[in-house]
């Protein structure tokens, strides 16, 4: 699959979807519900506090920013920007290990 995309292509869900179409012969239609879903679901999960954990392929997680002072550099001023989540995403080893290739 790699060789066949251009360098400092960005792949779209549309892409993604006629690839997997292609080598499984699934509609591409089936497919982009299937990748919808499967995206509706980790968001969920992340939104609920939980986090989603894909074996050979990596973890979304959950991490906490904590509070912290700010500057506005173009009014002079501060702000306080409170402790919040924010969903990351973690490479398994594997996938890592096939990325650097």
């Amino acid at each position: 699959m790699h060789t066949k995309f251009k360098k400092d292509h960005n792949m779209t869900k549309a892409e993604i979807a006629t690839e997997i179409a292609r080598t499984t012969g699934l509609d591409k239609a089936g497919v982009i519900t299937v990748i919808e879903q499967f995206m509706t679901v980790v968001k969920d999960s992340l939104a609920h506090g939980d986090n989603v954990y894909l074996r050979g392929f990596g973890s979304f997680i959950i991490k906490e920013r904590a509070e912290k002072t700010a500057r506005n550099i173009s009014k002079n001023t501060t702000m306080v920007i409170p402790a919040h989540k924010v969903p990351s995403f973690k490479p398994a080893k594997v996938f890592m290990e096939e990325v650097k290739k």
